[in-house]
């Protein structure tokens, strides 16, 4: 038999306090009404669950049965309650978020540290990976958000644009005779490459610009991170390509310099993409504001 939870929750406030008076106050009922939701309750049972007593109400002995079970109830509720309003306030909760590792490091980091500041309660996981392995993170359920290099292109999925970057060829000191020259792509291939090995974005990216002009990009040197190509560059392995904004440290400093071009490199848009039509949790809604 399916009982309407309210009638339970009469009954509970009543066994709780042994009185009809105060569980209408605390229900913000009427005496009658609660009268009539315990008659209910009784008559569907074909139980009596309370006897009157000189102070009020009590509970027979299969009332007392019920309010053992109702009460177990009622205490998992107001816990789910007070749950759902810590996880609003981000009191507690999670920030799973999907991303590069050069991301996290150069773009993601102060907001991280924003975000966690404000929010101590909040627990944060972020997992790494290429474009392409971060939107299977965020499909299988693994990641609220995904921070991702644009374009993409998936029905499934929103991506809301945040950012611009621009990416480049930077060399250290062992090619400084290329300081002052604007090189054609013949000229760079001429020169040992270093790429980012897995087929990330910026990978893509710039395979393609070269192959739009008739040239096949092959790299010399395949590295697993950023830093090292960065730091292959410092020491002189090779031309590596990397984004401006992860460099300007050591383009400011003079430990590496751009590589000049006879041909433009597009900007890339960094965005940050949800699942479509799937609501955000609240920690999540509150980061997406906070790096917009």
């Amino acid at each position: 038999m399916n009982k309407n939870y309210e009638l339970y929750k009469v009954f509970y406030w009543a066994a709780k306090t042994g009185s009809l008076t105060q569980a209408a106050k605390a229900l913000y009922l009427t005496q009658p009404s609660v009268s009539h939701a315990i008659k209910q309750l009784e008559d569907s049972f074909g139980i009596t669950l309370f006897y009157r007593n000189s102070k009020g109400v009590a509970l027979t002995q299969e009332g007392s049965i019920l309010y053992s079970y109702i009460e177990q109830a009622q205490i998992l509720i107001s816990l789910a309650e007070e749950k759902m309003s810590a996880l609003k306030n981000l009191d507690s909760g999670e920030l799973r978020i999907g991303g590069s590792d050069s991301l996290f490091k150069h773009y993601l980091l102060p907001y991280l540290e924003d975000f966690h500041q404000k929010h101590p309660g909040i627990k944060m996981h972020l997992n790494h990976g290429t474009t392409p392995e971060i939107i299977t993170f965020l499909k299988e359920g693994r990641i609220d958000l995904g921070v991702v290099r644009m374009p993409i292109v998936d029905s499934q999925l929103e991506v809301r644009e945040s950012i611009q970057l621009q990416d480049c060829f930077v060399a250290g000191a062992r090619y400084a005779e290329l300081k002052e020259k604007v090189l054609s792509l013949d000229m760079l291939l001429q020169y040992p490459v270093i790429l980012f090995s897995r087929n990330s974005r910026a990978r893509m990216a710039i395979t393609e610009l070269f192959q739009s002009y008739g040239y096949t990009l092959k790299p010399e040197i395949e590295v697993g991170s950023v830093d090292l190509l960065i730091e292959f560059a410092r020491r002189g392995l090779g031309i590596s390509y990397v984004t401006r904004e992860f460099v300007s440290k050591e383009l400011e400093e003079g430990s590496l310099y751009e590589i000049q071009l006879d041909v433009p490199l597009p900007p890339t848009h960094v965005g940050i993409m949800i699942m479509r039509n799937m609501p955000l949790t609240s920690a999540a809604s509150k980061f997406i504001e906070l790096v917009r």
